[in-house]
């Protein structure tokens, strides 16, 4: 995913964490087969690597030609299918790669649904794996290898929150504005931000700023590197139905105008688009299985710098 430099206070997302309906993960196991030849992030390699980036994002869902037609009706996104899993398929955006979709069907009577299932860096994932378990992580899908992509795991921190880590092979995706269509944001709301806090410190080594304000619930957000990654979120009071997760956002030219689109393809609005906090709009959606992520708009003219 790319990265804006943006100021802190401009990435407050109270109004967000004060009304999202949460939802369940399904993202156990949820990674292609051994066999499957996943391209590398980055062509040419890139040769860098962020820690603590969301570099990528995988959508879990049980039927993967009716997401294809969502999301490519929403976003404008293409989908290529790869070799040795007819069951796992790359969204791309102008021919460049930014996520995976793979069909896994739902247990009955569980309670989990469909989600995006959230990619973020490191270089070494044996060492996040050791580091995440010190400091209360479960490891849900053990590190494995993929030849071209690199080698990943999938996570949950002490809250339940479902995330994966990746070594990328090439290097991670550079830092730059994305465009629409790309991902832009990511917020991992929590029910114990101070415990959440310390876990993904220790396992990323972000810096932490406390950008809520009086009257707003917790907010902070977790930078590396000198930019903005995460946004964590306190979830509110009332929310013991509600399951802590992360959330990414696309970004969008006209969120009221996606949130339409969303419904009109068979999908839900979760919160209706408001004007954030850097004057664009965003709102929080799921598709037709119920997947939830997030649209937001951003001005090429916003400010992109941290305060000095």
């Amino acid at each position: 995913m790319n990265r804006l430099k943006p100021s802190v206070r401009y990435l407050v997302r109270q109004s967000l964490c004060a009304t999202l309906l949460c939802a369940a993960a399904a993202v156990v196991n949820a990674a292609p087969g051994p066999a499957v030849v996943l391209p590398p992030l980055t062509q040419p390699a890139s040769g860098e690597h962020h820690v603590g980036k969301v570099i990528w994002a995988d959508l879990v869902t049980p039927d993967l030609d009716a997401a294809k037609r969502f999301y490519g009706a929403l976003f404008g996104w293409s989908f290529r299918d790869v070799p040795g899993d007819s069951k796992y398929s790359l969204v791309l955006l102008d021919d460049e790669p930014l996520g995976g979709i793979f069909q896994k069907a739902l247990p009955p009577g569980q309670s989990a649904q469909p989600a995006w299932l959230t990619f973020l860096g490191v270089r070494d994932v044996n060492a996040a794996r050791a580091i995440a378990l010190q400091h209360g992580g479960t490891v849900l899908v053990k590190p494995h290898d993929y030849p071209q992509r690199g080698r990943q795991a999938i996570l949950s921190d002490p809250d339940g929150a479902v995330f994966a880590v990746l070594a990328a092979n090439g290097g991670d995706p550079s830092d730059y504005l994305a465009e629409p269509g790309q991902w832009i944001w990511s917020s991992l709301l929590v029910k114990d931000p101070e415990q959440e806090l310390a876990f993904y410190k220790s396992l990323f080594g972000y810096d932490v700023y406390n950008a809520a304000e009086e009257g707003d619930p917790q907010h902070y957000i977790l930078s590396a590197d000198g930019y903005a990654r995460v946004g964590l979120n306190a979830l509110p009071a009332d929310s013991m139905r509600r399951h802590p997760h992360w959330l990414n956002f696309v970004r969008v030219t006209d969120a009221a105008d996606s949130a339409r689109k969303v419904v009109e393809l068979g999908g839900r609005v979760l919160v209706e688009p408001r004007v954030d906090r850097h004057g664009g709009q965003l709102a929080v959606l799921a598709d037709p299985s119920g997947a939830i992520f997030g649209v937001m708009e951003w001005s090429d003219t916003d400010t992109k710098r941290e305060p000095q």
